[in-house]
């Protein structure tokens, strides 16, 4: 995950989702629920930022909830609430 500010004064996000011999079906799949979770996780925390998320290739096989954890992670720790 990459953050950066933007000048657009709204957050926006970039998925990259690689093929790693994946089907059509699972990157899709993959970036409906990254897009979601983002939505509904992420977005409101992000302020005037981009965030640029790249998958690994066990993101294929990752639980919606496991995502979710990730994602969380990620967020407390850009809005100073890790450990809380």
């Amino acid at each position: 995950m990459i953050w950066t500010p933007n000048r657009e004064g709204h957050p926006r996000l970039g998925l990259l989702v690689p093929k790693y011999q994946a089907s059509a079906v699972a990157r899709n799949r993959l970036r409906r629920r990254l897009r979601e979770l983002w939505r509904t996780e992420v977005q409101g925390f992000q302020g005037a930022r981009d965030l640029v998320i790249r998958a690994r290739s066990r993101a294929y096989g990752a639980s919606f909830e496991a995502l979710r954890g990730d994602l969380a992670r990620w967020r407390d720790a850009l809005s100073g609430r890790a450990g809380v």
